[in-house]
């Protein structure tokens, strides 16, 4: 546990701006994500444009690649949040039934064995199913946000655990520091979305 302490300390200083500008940038989005801000969408590009280079430099393909997904859905997100069909326009919060999840979870599946196979192949991806897994399954989820179904903070516990070992593993400690937090704030993120669906209901 000492030596890994270390190494952790000593990857950390070798942390570049741009790695800590993203991380900071993340941060924001997520908390404004727990508060329902629309603001949460501008966060979210800035960060991710900055993590599509870095993705790329760790040999995290899919993982780049997701950041130009997650660009296009900051802007959908923005639209969805802002012209919804609740109150003043405003999307509400909503859930889905059990039975609503098999076929999410099913694609998930199958593009993670397709494009893990491919990237295992064809390319010099490091840990290509682990990454196409955590690529396909924020895909889904990210949109799962964009149209605030609570379930999403289920999907991106599982999903952020898995990228904590997928950072650690590619050097970017500040990264998975970040994804730890993640794990917290996701609970936090339930709790207050669960208070806004309820409330609605009242």
């Amino acid at each position: 546990m000492t030596e890994l302490a270390a190494q952790m300390a000593a990857a950390l200083k070798t942390v570049s701006v741009w790695e800590i500008t993203a991380v900071v940038l993340a941060l924001v989005y997520l908390v404004l994500a727990i508060r329902q801000s629309i603001a949460c969408w501008f966060a979210a590009i800035l960060s991710t444009s900055i993590y599509i280079v870095l993705m790329y430099q760790a040999g995290l393909y899919m993982e780049s690649a997701l950041q130009v997904f997650y660009i296009a859905m900051a802007f959908y997100g923005w639209y969805s949040w802002k012209h919804g069909e609740g109150l003043e326009n405003k999307l509400p919060v909503s859930s889905w039934p059990l039975n609503r999840h098999v076929t999410p979870l099913v694609l998930i599946l199958l593009f993670t064995l397709a494009s893990g196979y491919a990237l295992s192949h064809y390319s010099s991806a490091a840990m290509p199913y682990l990454d196409s897994f955590t690529t396909w399954g924020a895909i889904v989820t990210t949109w799962m946000v964009a149209r605030k179904i609570i379930q999403n903070w289920h999907y991106w516990f599982i999903i952020d655990s898995v990228s904590v070992y997928l950072y650690v593993s590619r050097g970017l400690w500040l990264t998975a520091l970040l994804f730890i937090l993640y794990l917290v704030l996701i609970v936090i993120g339930y709790r207050q979305w669960r208070k806004s669906m309820d409330a609605v209901r009242v």
